[in-house]
């Protein structure tokens, strides 16, 4: 199996990393190989609501010069992804939450049901809002999410910091453990239970 963690800071070693690979070492005690992806110092422009993704033939993003089409093809083939941004004015960081409005728009229907969390990690407040915004995107892409001991938010400033919230760490190691096991149950269960039935999405416009 076949998990990709994804780094929304712009520091490539620092604390959302240090939590992403403590997070990683979980899964990869189970064989469970994990890839963290580092896209928080990348220039990625931001969703200008084209729609071309909903026609092109792989449903690629109309913006070939980054990362974002390469990354999107690599978690459609995985098996369960992690999410990780730091808190920045009480939400995702910047470049992250361009990351994200592209990666769903061309790929979030091919997510559901794959194992998905996400952590965030913080100075001192603003965690739990950090987790909500990236969580929104696992619900509407109907994704599986495990459970932990508590929200997933990490404090710590410096580099190294977040080692020493043990609370938050621990919570980030249990987050990967659930998510082990609902990797397991779902190999294991795939030739006796079949997945969730679809049927087309029924939009509405509330403006008349």
């Amino acid at each position: 199996m076949n998990v990709i963690a994804i780094n929304g800071s712009p520091r490539k070693d620092g604390n959302t990393y240090t939590v992403l690979k403590a997070m990683a070492e979980e899964l990869e005690k189970e064989q469970i190989h994990t890839e963290i992806i580092q896209v928080g110092d990348q220039m990625i422009h931001g969703c200008i609501a084209c729609r071309y993704c909903r026609k092109s033939e792989q449903n690629h993003c109309v913006f070939k010069d980054d990362i974002v089409n390469e990354i999107a093809d690599k978690m459609r083939e995985a098996d369960g992804f992690i999410l990780g941004s730091p808190t920045y004015f009480g939400g995702i960081a910047g470049t992250m939450k361009s990351f994200l409005d592209r990666l769903f728009s061309t790929s979030g229907r091919y997510f559901k049901g794959k194992v998905a969390a996400v952590v965030a990690v913080a100075r001192r407040a603003g965690a739990v809002e950090t987790i909500n915004q990236m969580t929104n995107y696992l619900r509407l892409s109907q994704t599986v999410i495990p459970p932990s001991q508590y929200w997933a938010g990490v404090y710590g400033a410096e580099k190294g910091e977040a080692l020493q919230d043990e609370e938050g760490m621990q919570t980030a190691r249990r987050n990967a453990q659930a998510m082990v096991w609902l990797l397991k149950a779902i190999y294991e269960s795939k030739d006796q239970i079949h997945a969730f039935r679809d049927e087309a999405k029924i939009m509405t416009n509330f403006i008349r």
